[in-house]
């Protein structure tokens, strides 16, 4: 049995899954991804831009301001951001903004180019002192924890976008969003699109859809423009879906099935089409589902993961007929298909973490199917 699916044809267009001139399939296929050794060669990959985005930089005006930017995504975003604008041969200022409670991390930053700027977001006055650029990033949320502490999850997910909004009224704006705000689509569907109704499961994903209502009511008054990137799973070697899996099948204990399906992306290719989503934003806000085009089963990616790792997987629960998935042929229309496929990333997941890999410790929890994270 496959350990992907592949994608009901529900509402597809000739096309949709086709490659077009100067889109991200136009380059070769990726497979250094399976020969990475060191974590210095993964963020190097990671941050490694690609023709279309390197074109976008040439063609976006002015510097780029990254709010959030010390997360999971952050950093390998930024760095490309970096350097697609030296390639263009584009002079502009590319700007992390965080906490940086991980000064390690600041410095690595630093190092490759990028302008560092401490700042919690929810003080006001400190945002208000943040350079006013015409393009913004936005990348701060808050997930786990967000169940003990719904207040704070709140004032991340839900209030923090109308501070932005009233900073950057005069700025365009990319921000991040997540597949969560659609609820559970039936396996058989094909996943969650655009045009289905939101339907949050908990309060993290009711906040994010409050993120998003509230980037849609300042865009529209202001008219700012907006692309809101709904995200499935982003994954490297160090977190994400796979190493979950490969890291919970290596220890020996049981994987649930509950969640019976799921997408993924390489981060290399969510953080190209988030650069080239800033020439899609628009007011109302350009909403966009990314993604890869497999469908995943639970079960046969652990089985497959447990040949690689001479390990075979235990198992706890039943696969339901729901599960957490997008579809995004919108993505794969505009930018063209991952270069990374999914098969290529688990082996290189597995191999990663059959060595000993570096783990950032931050579990994704894509099995839970109550909100409650």
């Amino acid at each position: 049995m496959p350990f992907f699916r592949k994608r009901s044809k529900r509402g597809a267009k000739p096309g949709d899954f086709e490659p077009h001139v100067g889109s991200l399939s136009k380059l070769p296929r990726l497979t250094t991804v399976n020969a990475i050794q060191t974590v210095e060669q993964l963020e190097q990959l990671l941050s490694e831009p690609t023709e279309p985005v390197v074109e976008t930089m040439r063609r976006v005006r002015g510097d780029i301001i990254l709010l959030g930017a010390a997360g999971k995504i952050g950093p390998s975003l930024a760095r490309m951001a970096r350097r697609a604008s030296d390639l263009a041969g584009v002079s502009r200022r590319v700007i992390g903004v965080s906490r940086f409670s991980n000064t390690q991390e600041e410095a690595k930053l630093q190092a490759h180019g990028i302008e560092t700027m401490r700042c919690d977001l929810l003080d006001e006055p400190a945002m208000a002192q943040l350079p006013n650029v015409p393009n913004v990033i936005y990348l701060a949320g808050m997930k786990f924890g967000s169940s003990e502490d719904a207040a704070s999850t709140w004032a991340m997910n839900g209030y923090l976008p109308a501070v932005v909004c009233r900073k950057y009224r005069g700025s365009r704006i990319v921000a991040f969003s997540t597949g969560a705000v659609y609820g559970f689509a039936p396996r058989a569907g094909g996943g969650s699109r655009e045009t289905d109704s939101p339907q949050p499961v908990g309060e993290y994903a009711m906040s994010c859809l409050g993120r998003e209502r509230l980037f849609e009511y300042y865009s529209r008054k202001w008219k700012i423009p907006v692309a809101l990137i709904r995200l499935f799973y982003a994954c490297e070697l160090r977190y994400g879906v796979l190493v979950d899996l490969a890291r919970t099948i290596l220890a020996g204990d049981p994987v649930n099935l509950a969640m019976g399906c799921f997408n993924i992306i390489w981060q290399a290719d969510s953080n190209a089409m988030t650069l080239l989503a800033f020439e899609q934003a628009t007011s109302p806000p350009f909403v966009i589902n990314v993604t890869g085009p497999e469908m995943l089963g639970v079960r046969a990616v652990s089985e497959t993961m447990g040949r690689l790792l001479g390990r075979g997987p235990k198992f706890t629960g039943t696969e339901l007929e729901t599960a957490c998935l997008g579809n995004a042929a919108v993505a794969h229309r505009l930018f063209g298909l991952p270069r990374v496929r999914a098969e290529q990333l688990i082996e290189a997941v597995v191999d990663w973490v059959k060595r000993g890999g570096e783990n950032l410790g931050k579990p994704t929890h894509f099995e839970v199917r109550d909100g409650r994270y």
